[in-house]
């Protein structure tokens, strides 16, 4: 049989061309858009989520090798969707991939499920907190699915990617988590020889992002809360979960793979001290928490938002033969008498934002099952979230704990006029979580 044979085959078996049974469950219009046809073998594309990160991830599978085409784009907002568009057509030669007419540009809060049906891969890049809603619909419509991290904003968010998750496998489903460092030359090559014991044991360790922070969008006249909150959504719980899990899961993430699992508990301590305005919403702008593994391992993790001080975005890891003090592109594993174990030459490493789109997209193209990476991706975001627990809290928060916490963030209603859960006050400020006073889980 041939590759392409091959390939069609697996993507009738994952539900991805129009079977009878597929077809039974689409909408009426998924014909009228020629989808799946089985004489076309190009590679369908949906973009949900067209932000930054949506239009790089989209740009980033446009460039792969393989035939793929754009043929649906979703987002809440219509300003943000064209903005996208106009950005996926710049490019001559990656235009010629982008089919995207009118009647496939979709807008609102259901957007994402009237462009999942169109696709054979979904990217899933809107604010954190609608990743368990919308990876569970792509992997119950049969779909491949690149979705940024993290995951989910709190613990039922997790529960859902994780049983999700379970279903992506039963149906070899290729997912693919942005954590791109799983598929950046120097930490697959470093961790690799980590884990065939380079450097012994693993017995402590301290992860990193500590920076000026990141843009802030104010409030402006005549918008609902709802509104406000999904334009500025770094700083809610329910869009975010708190950049400790936005951006620092990075790290933290870092940690379970040299370690090979998950901690069992976390404490630490956090608060607002540099950015305390009303328009940074809820969120902290520091978290130092200490992890502690099954081993009794602890790594310590450092994430804060300061502007004018020191940054580092980075990961050091202490064994019982030696040590690795950075994962730079250089990145050297030391005896414990300074000694080269093994130094990485970074030159000519690949861009990993695109390795992960190429290794996903060739997958596809061979027929092979080869990524389940929204497992890990759930654990890892747990992991930020506990941390967040704990510092929220001023408690030790244990795993079970964290995942069990049935504590859900998300609004009751989905609507341009609905509330919240969380609210301002009088003079537009929010809620604080309080160490002492505040629930952990």
């Amino acid at each position: 049989m041939s590759n392409e044979s091959n390939r069609r085959e697996f993507l009738k078996q994952s539900g991805l061309l129009t079977g009878g049974a597929l077809l039974t469950t689409l909408p009426s219009f998924a014909s009228s858009y020629g989808f799946n046809n089985s004489a076309d073998d190009t590679i369908k594309i949906a973009l949900i989520g067209c932000g930054g990160r949506g239009r790089g991830a989209a740009l980033q599978a446009l460039k792969t090798k393989q035939n793929v085409k754009i043929v649906a784009i979703a987002d809440a907002f219509r300003d943000q969707l064209d903005d996208a568009y106009k950005i996926l057509n710049q490019n001559p030669e990656l235009a010629k991939r982008v089919d995207i007419p009118e009647e496939r540009k979709f807008v609102g809060f259901d957007a994402y499920q009237k462009a999942i049906p169109l696709a054979d891969v979904v990217i899933l890049a809107t604010p954190p907190g609608f990743r368990p809603m919308m990876f569970e619909e792509a992997v119950k419509q049969g779909k491949h699915i690149f979705m940024e991290k993290p995951v989910a904003t709190d613990a039922p968010g997790v529960r859902r990617v994780l049983a999700a998750a379970e279903e992506a496998k039963k149906k070899k489903l290729n997912v693919v988590v942005g954590l791109q460092r799983h598929y950046q030359p120097n930490y697959r090559e470093i961790i690799k020889r980590i884990h065939d014991g380079a450097l012994g044991d693993i017995i402590g360790g301290s992860v990193y992002w500590v920076s000026g922070g990141v843009w802030v969008k104010p409030r402006q006249p005549n918008q609902t809360e709802m509104e406000h909150q999904m334009r500025n959504w770094y700083y809610f719980n329910w869009l975010c979960g708190d950049h400790i899990n936005e951006q620092h899961i990075h790290n933290i993430d870092v940690a379970n793979w040299v370690k090979r699992g998950y901690p069992v508990s976390a404490q630490g301590t956090g608060g607002r001290q540099v950015r305390t305005g009303k328009e940074y919403g809820e969120i902290f702008d520091h978290h130092i928490v200490d992890y502690v593994y099954e081993d009794g391992t602890l790594i310590n993790s450092q994430c804060r938002h300061y502007e004018g001080t020191y940054s580092k975005v980075d990961e050091a890891f202490l064994g019982t033969k030696g040590r690795v003090d950075s994962f730079g592109r250089q990145s050297v594993l030391k005896d414990h008498k300074g000694g080269a174990i093994y130094t990485h030459n970074g030159k000519g490493d690949g861009d990993p934002y695109q390795i992960e789109h190429d290794e996903l997209f060739a997958a596809i193209a061979k027929n092979e099952y080869k990524f389940w990476d929204a497992e890990n991706g759930a654990k890892s975001t747990l992991t930020a979230i506990m941390g967040r627990m704990a510092t929220y809290s001023g408690k030790v928060v244990k795993w079970d704990e964290a995942l069990n916490s049935n504590i859900n963030l998300f609004p009751d209603k989905l609507a341009w006029d609905a509330k919240p859960k969380l609210l301002p006050n009088a003079d537009g400020f929010y809620p604080i979580a309080v160490p002492g006073k505040t629930v952990a889980v």
